[in-house]
């Protein structure tokens, strides 16, 4: 019977050894070791622990290294596609920031600070995105990705750093830009900036567990603030539109159609996480997933705010052509 050449800790989990075989390694010299393939009962899926006789990872450049190091392997369009929807995520988020500021004199000053926060969100987005983007490159080895979890593996915390931030501020936007009476704006901010913080950091313990029963646990822990994001957007919210200038209240309902289609994005690919396996095609539509509908939660969401406080400032005096 082979033996896992580390702890007896770690033997009582081995569940199977299914390869051994003869591997040259060493970065000056060559090495020969009898490498065991093994699968770590309890490990997350895709993970198998391949060790050498030394009980250290037999490093190599075949699938092998890539397996211990829960990496995943794209092929070169794959690979090119992250890259690219990264570099789309962040410019876009760029561009935005560097519209909504310079569209300040287009609106009243009443409305000025909606367009604040919108710059604030796309930049703390692109930031976030230079980050991904960054992890993403040096994560990679040649096609082959990092996601180990491990340090130099490629980070997705900096994702839900991002929206710990920018989620609270998106509903703060459209609070802003309806201008509602101040009592009736502290109720509904008091209201949605927890329940967007829980949302958010809910979601996370689940996002990187490996453990199925946690991640469900904690995905449905933190769809409860998000319902109640939507009942107070669509009830709570529903009742002060009544009062805002023609077409506000109809591009408002837009507004948050838009906020639920770009929102519902990110449930199915928390979901991917829980159900699919660890493919190159899972990771690929994951990233891509995301990307978009953080553009279109950020970009396309505060170039709709910037459509209302014009109509607002139109509907009070301010003339068209300004």
């Amino acid at each position: 019977e082979l033996k896992c050449p580390i702890s007896p800790q770690i033997n009582t989990q081995v569940g199977k050894i299914f390869t051994g075989k003869t591997q040259l390694v060493g970065a000056n010299r060559l090495h020969q070791v009898h490498t065991y393939g093994v699968r770590v009962a309890g490990a997350p899926r895709g993970l198998h622990r391949f060790l050498n006789g030394t009980g250290r990872p037999a490093r190599t450049e075949t699938a092998l290294m890539e397996d211990y190091y829960m990496s995943v392997t794209l092929d070169s369009n794959q690979w090119n596609l992250v890259y690219a929807v990264f570099s789309f995520g962040l410019v876009s988020m760029l561009a935005c920031t560097v519209y909504t500021l310079v569209s300040q004199s287009r609106v009243l000053p009443k409305y000025r600070n909606a367009l604040v926060m919108s710059s604030m969100v796309t930049f703390i987005a692109a930031y976030h995105y230079w980050r991904i983007f960054n992890s993403f490159s040096e994560s990679s080895e040649g096609m082959v990705v990092n996601v180990s979890g491990e340090q130099g593996a490629f980070n997705e915390a900096y994702r839900y750093v991002d929206w710990l931030l920018t989620v609270p501020l998106l509903l703060v936007e459209v609070i802003a830009v309806l201008a509602l009476a101040a009592a009736v704006a502290k109720s509904l901010i008091m209201r949605l900036v927890p329940a967007a913080t829980a949302m958010i950091a809910l979601g996370y313990p689940g996002e990187i567990s490996s453990d199925q029963n946690t991640q469900v646990l904690y995905g449905v822990l933190s769809t409860i603030p998000f319902i109640y994001i939507l009942y107070v957007l669509f009830v709570e919210l529903g009742k002060s539109l009544d009062r805002q200038p023609a077409g506000v209240a109809e591009t408002v309902g837009r507004l948050r159609l838009l906020l639920i289609a770009t929102w519902g994005v990110y449930p199915i690919a928390y979901i991917f996480n829980i159900v699919g396996d660890a493919s190159a095609s899972s990771f690929v539509a994951v990233q891509v997933g995301y990307t978009i509908a953080d553009v279109l939660a950020k970009c396309v969401f505060g170039l709709t705010i910037l459509k209302i406080a014009r109509m607002k400032s139109h509907a009070e005096g301010m003339p068209a052509d300004h």
